[in-house]
C-alpha cells in the first residue's frame, strides 16, 4: 500500500520561509521520481518542482531560485524547501509519485503566505 505523509506548512508572512516533507511507503522509494506540487485558489493544481532518482531536479519558472527539493533515499522522505515566500505561493500543496501508471498524492498542506 503506499502512502504518501505530510508534514510542515503553514501561515508565514512575505519574504519567510518554510520547509515541507513528504514520508513515503509501500514503494521502491529510491527508484522512482518524486514531485510537489499545488493547488491555489480557484486554480488548477500544478507541478511545482520535481526529482528524480538521481537527484535531478526541476522547477517551475515562478519558484526558480526560492524553492528547492531535495530527497534522503535512506529516510524515504522528500522534501520542499521554500525562501522568499510570496502572496501567489499560497495553496493547498501535494507530493505525489507516479507508480505503475497510477498517482498517489499526499494528503495536502496548507500554505498561506500573508502579512
Amino acid at each position: 500500500q503506499v502512502r504518501l505523509v505530510q508534514s510542515g506548512g503553514g501561515l508565514v508572512q512575505p519574504g519567510g520561509s518554510l520547509r515541507l516533507s513528504c514520508a513515503a511507503s509501500g514503494i521502491t522509494f529510491k527508484i522512482h521520481t518524486m514531485d510537489w506540487n499545488r493547488q491555489a485558489p480557484g486554480k488548477q493544481r500544478e507541478l511545482v518542482a520535481r526529482i528524480d532518482s538521481r537527484g535531478s531536479t526541476n522547477y517551475t519558472d515562478s519558484v526558480k531560485g526560492r524553492f528547492t527539493i531535495s530527497r534522503d533515499n535512506a529516510r524515504n522522505m522528500v522534501y520542499l524547501q521554500m525562501n522568499n515566500l510570496k502572496p501567489e505561493d499560497t495553496g493547498v500543496y501535494y507530493c505525489s509519485v507516479d507508480r505503475a501508471a497510477r498517482v498517489y498524492w499526499g494528503q495536502g498542506t496548507q500554505v498561506t503566505v500573508s502579512s
